[in-house]
């Protein structure tokens, strides 16, 4: 019977203990500043230190290229491809604007993380009674300065290939005129697949695309707008699922 890889040992017995401590840690730190600044900067100061202490840890590298960022208080929605657990560390490293993320809402019951995520700002959306609500705290965002990153995909690739963009999010773009800024993430797969409990160190590239406007886009645009941001995000990867 052969013992399991050398990375396997690494992740259980040392990398997911320290990552945990980096999450209370910084976790607590995150709700005590969240106490004070209520603009969600930040706790998000402090999510950006969690997520390149993960990194290091881990041995992943980050380089990013492509197109300028928009400026830090021009709000819009980035929106990338997701092969990995470890897309969100790399994105908050790589990408240094106040970055907010679409998450369900009991997510925010979970310690630390969720808490961190309801206090700063984040947003939390209830499926069953999203409405007008959703489109308030895309206000109240734009209001802070703050951008959101999201992965239309909806879940991870299982294969590396750019699955189908779902337009919810590009309706969100257009209801609020927000650009949304392509980016492709490659190489995360290689570091955690989904399904497979083992990280192992690499190079990942996060390429920046033009920013792609909303204004005079209409609700009837929003699927031609997600089939167009995926062929983008996809044409620096080189999969994709059409």
């Amino acid at each position: 019977m052969s013992l399991p890889p050398f990375h396997w040992w690494r992740t259980v017995f040392f990398l997911i203990p320290a990552i945990g401590l980096y999450t209370i840690v910084l976790g607590i730190v995150s709700l005590l500043t969240g106490l004070i600044d209520r603009r969600g900067r930040m706790p998000h100061g402090c999510a950006r230190l969690w997520a390149r202490l993960i990194l290091v840890t881990s041995g992943v590298r980050v380089d990013l290229r492509g197109a300028p960022l928009p400026p830090p208080d021009r709000s819009c929605i980035f929106v990338a491809n997701h092969a990995s657990i470890y897309d969100i560390p790399i994105l908050f490293t790589a990408v240094p604007r106040q970055l907010r993320i679409i998450a369900k809402e009991s997510l925010g019951r979970f310690p630390f993380i969720g808490w961190h995520l309801r206090r700063s700002g984040h947003l939390l959306v209830d499926r069953q009674r999203a409405g007008a609500g959703v489109f308030a705290k895309m206000r109240r965002l734009a209001g802070q300065g703050a951008s959101l990153i999201v992965f239309p995909e909806g879940s991870r690739t299982p294969d590396g290939r750019v699955q189908t963009f779902k337009r919810g999010v590009f309706l969100l773009a257009i209801e609020n005129d927000w650009p949304i800024v392509p980016l492709s993430v490659a190489g995360s797969r290689i570091v955690m697949p989904k399904g497979r409990l083992m990280v192992c160190p690499a190079r990942v590239l996060v390429t920046v695309h033009e920013p792609l406007p909303t204004d005079g886009l209409g609700r009837g645009d929003a699927r031609e707008l997600a089939a167009r941001t995926e062929a983008i995000v996809a044409s620096a990867i080189g999969t994709s699922n059409r």
